[in-house]
């Protein structure tokens, strides 16, 4: 899924959000606690997996991902407690939880705020499925763990008069737009090869840094009737798929963008991690389902996101595409940096998506008003301001984990060294450890 722009952040849990310590190779055990501590977490984190299974059978697509015991999954099926029921179970665990004893292993604290949060996520989608209406922001925080900032429209009002000097003309600057980005097109003959091409180079340069399960890897299709540009569907095993929306014309800046975002170092490696560090080499079973609408996914999303630039910085990127994926699209390299110049421009205006979302949401827009202001403010298609319409309406406010969470992705792993090996390696810790947004906040002042 993909794009959006700039906020803050809270912390959800049972404690105030602090930074975790990287991933040590013993047995966890909860100091304080002892074994019973221990294996209370792990009975509650059994609870919570086949709890939130349970609760995905009330939702389609509730559950992202699952690879834990195929047993559980079946349970769910025939579970039939009714959402009343779930909802009691929800409160009784987080009762659990709270009840624990402290440890002094950071990392144990770190999992239990994780699994608390992604239990008052729980809470507020399974009122959600029952039919309760919050405020696009109180939805935000109660899902992801953030409040987003939003900006009025008219601060992005100078973002379009620059972008007018780049595409000068008549009519609507949109139309514009759309008529420069058309040269740019991937044809659809091509799209495979292109696609491929982009996603290998993506895992050569994650694997520079990262060590890649052995095995792993992905199937690609190219779909249609979707409301989003790509999805990854993680199989578990170390396995993904990979799907392509091809509704609408794809350019070529996607190829990189979608590869880095829903394959490496984005979701595809993501998981993989969290299956092989946790999963498998801790035994933390909450780690084997991905709960979509949880602060989960601000991680995922968000370092998906923060991941394309990690990969390709600037002019690199620039170069790999006009040198390499230009030629394989049948397009005409000489104009690579005039369309790469267009893009940069363009995502000064990724926070008004938000806006647009939060407003039309809220009830204060109707559809075609958000679809026009999608055209004016994004500087796409109408079908393209329809599609973005169409995943608001179906993911409400998970359009916040995108821009949202890759700044302060970008942010927290940019604090950590300027040297690409310092950002990499942090962006691997990121990537394998429970982490939550607050974790994410940047103490400026230090």
């Amino acid at each position: 899924m993909k794009s959006i722009g700039l906020f803050g952040a809270a912390c959800l849990g049972l404690s105030a959000c602090a930074p975790t310590t990287g991933p040590v190779a013993r047995p966890v055990v909860a100091e304080t606690g002892g074994v019973k501590a221990t294996d209370e977490l792990g009975a509650i984190a059994t609870d919570y997996v086949k709890l939130t299974l349970a609760l995905g059978e009330q939702e389609a697509g509730y559950v992202d991902a699952y690879y834990g015991p195929p047993a559980w999954a079946e349970a769910a099926k025939a579970d039939k407690r009714d959402m009343r029921q779930l909802g009691n179970a929800l409160v009784e665990l987080m009762q659990r939880l709270d009840a624990l004893p402290e440890s002094d292993d950071p990392l144990v604290e770190a999992r239990k705020r994780f699994l608390s949060a992604q239990l008052e996520a729980a809470v507020t989608r399974h009122a959600m499925i029952q039919g309760e209406v919050f405020s696009f922001a109180k939805e935000a925080q109660g899902l992801f763990g953030v409040t987003p900032e939003l900006k009025p429209l008219e601060e992005f009002d100078p973002v379009l008069e620059e972008i007018d000097n780049i595409v000068p003309g008549s009519g609507p600057l949109s139309e514009r737009v759309a008529a420069f980005e058309k040269d740019y097109i991937i044809p659809r003959d091509r799209l495979q090869a292109v696609f491929d091409t982009a996603i290998a180079e993506c895992k050569a340069r994650t694997a520079q840094y990262f060590d890649l399960p052995e095995g792993e890897n992905f199937k690609m299709e190219f779909v249609t009737g979707k409301s989003w540009s790509g999805y990854n569907y993680y199989q578990g095993n170390y396995q993904s798929l990979i799907q392509i929306n091809t509704d609408l014309p794809i350019f070529i800046g996607r190829a990189v963008d979608l590869g880095c975002h829903e394959g490496y170092p984005g979701h595809h490696v993501y998981n993989m991690l969290l299956e092989r560090n946790l999963t498998k080499g801790r035994g933390w079973q909450e780690f084997s389902v991905y709960p979509l609408y949880s602060p989960q996914s601000l991680i995922a999303e968000g370092s998906a996101n923060y991941g394309i630039e990690l990969a390709f910085s600037g002019q690199d990127r620039l170069d790999y595409e006009r040198d390499v994926l230009y030629p394989l699209a049948g397009l005409d390299p000489d104009t690579a940096a005039a369309y790469w110049a267009l893009q940069i421009a363009k995502q000064a205006l990724s926070g008004a998506r938000m806006t647009i979302a939060q407003r039309y949401l809220d009830g204060e827009i109707t559809r075609e008003e958000a679809v026009a202001l999608n055209q004016k403010y994004q500087l796409v298609s109408r079908e393209r301001a329809e599609q973005m319409v169409d995943f608001n309406e179906q993911y409400r406010s998970y359009v916040i984990n995108y821009g949202l969470g890759m700044e302060m992705v970008r942010d927290w792993v940019e604090t950590q060294g300027d040297a690409p090996v310092w950002r990499w390696k942090a962006m691997e810790r990121l990537l394998s450890e429970p982490m939550l947004p607050g974790d994410l906040v940047v103490d400026v002042a230090n």
